[in-house]
């Protein structure tokens, strides 16, 4: 069978750089944020930082912690008919206790860990929706307190380290894909 391998962390870890190394093997993605842009553009809202925190709140006051989860299931599910799935943005717990439930054991969690200085470098100079440093502060505990984002990270099945070059966290994701080929 087919298996889903969420990329966690936190904002500005590479988490967007490793689902790209997925996606250059041909694994399809689902994207989490992607609901929450979709939903701004429906809508007819701004997409930006204030916006898309109000958005991914809201949608969690509707379904639950889990409402990523619950909204991108059948997706998933669709698309692991095909081939293996990254999913990119899992945030929550209650999203990996759905998830986990529905996959069990085809279901890796893989973190991207970044020093704190070196994502709010990287998210001040990124050009697309760059953010201060106050920003990813701000972002950081929303993320932890209301979106139950430090369970997924601390019980994810292997970890990577980005603190360094794009070549460095390449030979990471490469003895990533040594060990998840051999399970």
């Amino acid at each position: 069978m087919s298996k889903a391998v969420a990329v966690v962390g936190m904002c500005g870890s590479g988490k967007s750089v490793l689902c790209g190394y997925f996606k250059n093997l041909g694994w399809s993605e689902v994207y989490f944020g992607g609901v929450t842009v979709s939903q701004l553009k429906k809508q007819g809202i701004e997409v930006n930082e204030a916006n898309e925190r109000a958005m991914r709140e809201g949608l969690r006051d509707k379904h639950g912690n889990g409402a990523f989860a619950i909204l991108l299931k059948e997706e998933i599910c669709q698309k692991l008919q095909n081939g293996n799935v990254v999913l990119d943005g899992l945030y929550s717990w209650s999203e990996y206790k759905i998830l986990k439930e529905l996959l069990g054991k085809d279901l890796i969690v893989l973190a991207v860990v970044t020093n704190n200085q070196i994502r709010k470098d990287r998210l001040k100079n990124r050009t697309v929706r760059p953010l201060t440093s106050e920003q990813v502060d701000s972002r950081d505990i929303a993320e932890i307190e209301n979106s139950e984002k430090g369970g997924p990270i601390a019980k994810a099945d292997y970890y990577v380290t980005n603190n360094g070059t794009e070549q460095e966290l390449h030979a990471q994701f490469e003895q990533f894909m040594k060990w998840f080929n051999a399970q």
